[in-house]
């Protein structure tokens, strides 16, 4: 059989969606990468709000582009109960619900775990929220950059001066590839008990952690944990350093084998290796500010192209420091094939094939839905009782 006639993992899995923003969508693009049908419950008008966040994708946000591949588009009126009786109908055939609505907007709306649950203990329903389903900060509006500040992520990125915000949704799609491994679990739970499963997963619970080396660093080292801009927050020397051309390279030393080898074959310094200030990583953490300025002097005799030269052949890890458009150009992807072209309203799209690879089966990169183009599809497919034989 060839790669294009072998099944995907999740084929035959139909998962109904009422999701928005990030998180969710984020979690349901990762089903349907590997087999699953998604489809996508969208509000009347302007749909799932992520369709706004921006244009820069030929008009379609990056944003709704990035986390929708894949998926069928339905517009439905929630509050209307024909459009609310094919929800049921959809939800009789379905594998799993996914909902990431407003505290108790799902319950009010008779698609909470439990009522569905009763009706198909089969059924896997999952739950996305900010903070979780109950206690104090339930019902607090959770986006992305909030969470990251409650979770304490903030405080601990950025420079000395100046917390920041981590370049991505973090919050987001920690939540989402939660959700995403709890119903790969909840489905092989379901092959051998024929149960399903309620889950839940907050963004703040999913955040917290990923908080986890920074809490006990802080709660059981005593100091609170400082920012330490590029450089890591306790090795060293780990972080970004000159060369004498102005071009900066990353390194990274994780052990005394490796200091070593950083001493003698890249800074010709074979005496650092016993100098007592620089004994072991607690020590040279703790003089990093001097040890940049014996590196960054050795290495101002270098290109940055000749310092990654040295580094190579002392087998000492390093990096250069790209932008997003060098990333794309990256030699790495090119050479493992890893872009694909995609379908959108706007026309075909470059995209990187998903982490996952299953060995003679490649993910089904799915075209992005316009809003509401599988709506009339889907109402012929799950008729009203007796709409079936009016044609």
């Amino acid at each position: 059989m060839g790669e294009a006639e072998l099944e995907l993992p999740l084929h035959g899995i139909t998962v109904v969606a009422l999701e928005q923003a990030v998180a969710a969508p984020f979690t349901t693009r990762q089903l349907a990468d590997l087999g699953a049908r998604i489809i996508k419950i969208e509000r009347p008008g302007r749909g799932d709000f992520a369709r706004d966040y921006d244009g820069h994708v030929k008009g379609l946000s990056a944003y709704f582009v990035w986390v929708n591949r894949g998926k069928e588009s339905v517009v439905l009126d929630l509050k209307d109960s024909s459009d609310r009786s094919l929800v049921d109908r959809l939800l009789l055939g379905a594998d799993v619900f996914i909902q990431n609505l407003g505290p108790g907007a799902a319950a009010r709306l008779g698609l909470d775990s439990d009522t569905l649950r009763s009706r198909d203990p089969r059924l896997i329903t999952c739950d996305v929220s900010g903070y979780g389903g109950d206690g104090p900060y339930r019902d607090k509006k959770a986006y992305d950059l909030l969470v990251q500040c409650e979770a304490g992520l903030v405080s601990i990125t950025g420079s000395a001066d100046a917390p920041a915000r981590p370049g991505i949704s973090v919050a987001d799609i920690a939540g989402g590839m939660y959700a995403y491994t709890g119903i790969l679990t909840a489905l092989y739970e379901r092959e051998r008990t024929g149960e399903g499963s309620a889950l839940s997963v907050s963004l703040f619970d999913a955040l917290a952690e990923w908080m986890g080396h920074p809490y006990f660093a802080q709660a059981y080292g005593g100091a609170p944990i400082a920012r330490s801009g590029a450089r890591h927050p306790s090795i060293s020397p780990y972080g970004h350093y000159r060369c004498g051309d102005g071009g900066q390279v990353f390194l990274s030393v994780q052990n005394d084998r490796e200091w070593a080898a950083l001493c003698e074959r890249v800074l010709r310094l074979p005496g650092l290796v016993h100098d007592a200030r620089f004994a072991d990583n607690p020590s040279r953490y703790a003089r990093d500010d001097e040890l940049t300025d014996v590196i960054e002097k050795r290495f101002s005799s270098h290109t940055a192209d000749g310092v990654l030269t040295l580094l190579d052949s002392a087998g000492i890890a390093h990096a250069r420091l790209r932008t997003v458009a060098e990333f794309a150009g990256h030699p790495q992807l090119a050479a493992r094939d890893r872009w694909r072209d995609f379908g959108s309203p706007a026309g075909p799209l470059r995209g990187l094939l998903p982490p996952v690879e299953v060995a003679g089966r490649e993910a089904a990169m799915g075209a992005v839905p316009a809003l509401g183009e599988h709506t009339d599809a889907i109402r012929a497919e799950f008729p009203a009782p007796g709409e079936a034989d009016d044609g």
